[in-house]
């Protein structure tokens, strides 16, 4: 037998000794560990001066103890994985001209002018006959109208049209031009003509003018629009702005948006709102005319029939506003969105929109579920090449998906088993700024006003219904909230810390040592054993036990 035979000989007696002894081994390595452990009640396990009661009974209570500290942890764990994140106020007041001035959408309640469509004569014209839809054209501008009147007025009406491409070019050319019901207006306390400040915005309320808003081009993504129309008139630039990063530094204070210096009527936005009284028509948009409007930021795209304010005719309102705005720190970045409650612009993609709001998501998220249903989406919706404008047929359906969508959003919240979430997934925006308002409200007695003056309207004029709309900021600073870090990984891991201190002694170098006689340790005595059975075998040779073993090799 050559010398690498009795090499391979010797490993494999050695090996069949070992397995022998496993059991002994394991055993002499436990009380070894129970010794020298530096965890509490682990060295009266092994202890042979210890009585068997006495065992059983630092057993026991070692097992309570781990039992009670790992609840404790559990709880710990929960706390850090459900409620991560804290909103709190900021150390420092911010002053306004840090954010830009609210974005103004007004919306007249008078969606058409009475020379191009009598939107009641047709409407009790079509109750009593039926229409030729091909007569003329007067038919195609009262199903265009339809759609932004109340929908309950429609139900009996013959409409008989499931698609309008036509809609909006048909709304604007019967609406109220932006010079009409925007009569007067003067910003920071500068007038100029309204259409310098106000551009034409494409709502679910028709033609709407908006003030200060982003264009579209750096709010939508046009590429995946379609070229039917423009939603968004605005084409100034905003390069030194964003919704996340604010104004840049050494920005100028004329920049846009627009930005005010301070509060008070005198810094705000001032506009003079016109109606004509032959344009008025209480069937469309019943009893209370006027305006509708909606403050909103200026990346967000506006929709006003969700949340609004009045300004009636004949009042002049006041709107005194206070800014709501919630940041994230950055030490949130690493979290996942449904942790913190948020997302940043990057995480989550819109098709139609650049810039992440929340209702911009929902808006998006709507015009999808109305697709899936109706097979066509509203006008002021988002839509590609392929998709077609619902006609005024089709307006019950696409009021009804509006409608399913917000109860699928209480189900969601009562019934976990509703998907909806999973559908929209609009959280709010990781930064966001919201405008509250505080309003009052008088009697504007503008005929008085003008024969004190001793002027009379003129021929354009006459039938003229004045209100007057002030809105600027109630005070120069305000405190903004911030989610922050409420429960880290290292408040979780001091915590866990604190209690296997608590209960069992227990710090990382313990278990460090577990680690330690659990990996090292037996590979070091086994090889150290090793040594000393080759060191024997050569001077005592190997047991019988072995030596028969070697014969039948």
């Amino acid at each position: 037998m050559d010398s690498r035979s009795v090499s391979n000989f010797e490993l494999k007696a050695i090996n069949a000794w070992d397995k022998r002894n496993f059991t002994r081994g394991i055993k002499s390595l436990f009380l070894e560990y129970c010794s020298n452990s530096t965890v509490h009640g682990i060295k009266y396990f092994g202890c042979k001066r210890r009585t068997l009661f006495e065992k059983i009974w630092w057993i026991a209570t070692f097992l309570l103890s781990v039992y009670g500290c790992g609840r404790l942890i559990q709880n710990i764990y929960r706390k850090w994985d459900q409620t991560p994140v804290i909103v709190s106020f900021a150390e420092k007041s911010t002053p306004v001209w840090q954010i830009p001035f609210p974005a103004v959408t007004i919306c007249p309640e008078t969606k058409a002018r009475s020379e191009y469509l009598n939107f009641t004569q047709m409407y009790f014209q079509l109750n009593r006959t039926y229409w030729d839809e091909n007569a003329n054209e007067t038919y195609d501008r009262f199903r265009a109208v339809a759609q932004v009147c109340d929908a309950h007025i429609l139900s009996g009406v013959s409409l008989n049209q499931t698609s309008d491409p036509a809609c909006v070019d048909l709304l604007r050319n019967v609406s109220l031009p932006l010079e009409s019901a925007l009569f007067y207006c003067k910003w920071r306390n500068e007038p100029n003509k309204c259409s310098e400040f106000f551009t034409e915005t494409i709502t679910e309320e028709g033609i709407c003018f908006t003030f200060n808003s982003q264009s579209a081009e750096e709010m939508l993504r046009l590429d995946e629009l379609h070229g039917d129309y423009e939603y968004i008139s605005e084409k100034r630039k905003s390069p030194l702005w964003s919704l996340e990063k604010g104004y840049a530094e050494n920005t100028d204070l004329d920049t846009y948006p627009v930005r005010v210096l301070g509060a008070g009527a005198r810094a705000g936005l001032y506009i003079l709102l016109n109606l004509y009284e032959k344009d008025t028509d209480f069937i469309c948009r019943g009893p209370v005319q006027g305006f509708k409007i909606l403050l909103h930021t200026s990346s967000e795209y506006p929709q006003v029939s969700k949340q609004y304010y009045r300004v009636p005719l004949h009042q002049e309102v006041i709107i005194s506003v206070k800014p709501q705005m919630i940041t994230t720190s950055d030490g949130l970045r690493d979290y996942t969105p449904e942790r913190r409650q948020c997302f940043f612009n990057h995480e989550r993609h819109l098709k139609y929109f650049k810039v992440y709001t929340q209702q911009n998501c929902e808006l998006e998220c709507t015009t999808n579920y109305t697709l899936h249903k109706c097979g066509c989406v509203k006008f002021s919706m988002p839509r590609d090449d392929q998709t077609d404008v619902c006609g005024a047929s089709q307006i019950v359906c696409y009021n009804e998906a509006e409608d399913e969508l917000l109860e699928e959003d209480v189900k969601s919240i009562v019934d976990k088993s509703s998907n909806y979430r999973v559908k929209c997934n609009c959280l709010p925006a990781c930064t966001s700024v919201q405008y509250d308002a505080e309003i009052s409200q008088a009697d504007l007695d503008w005929k008085s006003l003008f024969a004190a003056y001793r002027q009379k309207l003129g021929d354009e004029q006459k039938g003229a219904q004045f209100a007057r709309l002030t809105i600027y900021f109630k005070e120069a600073q305000f405190i903004t909230s911030k989610r922050s870090e409420l429960y880290g990984v290292t408040d979780f891991l001091a915590n866990c810390g604190g209690l296997l201190g608590l209960f069992m002694g227990v710090s990382l170098l313990s278990l460090v040592e577990l680690i330690y006689f659990c990996s090292i340790r037996p590979f070091t005595i086994l090889r150290s054993y090793r040594v000393k059975r080759r060191e024997s075998n050569v001077l005592f040779g190997p047991p019988s036990g072995v030596v028969e073993k070697a014969k039948e090799y």
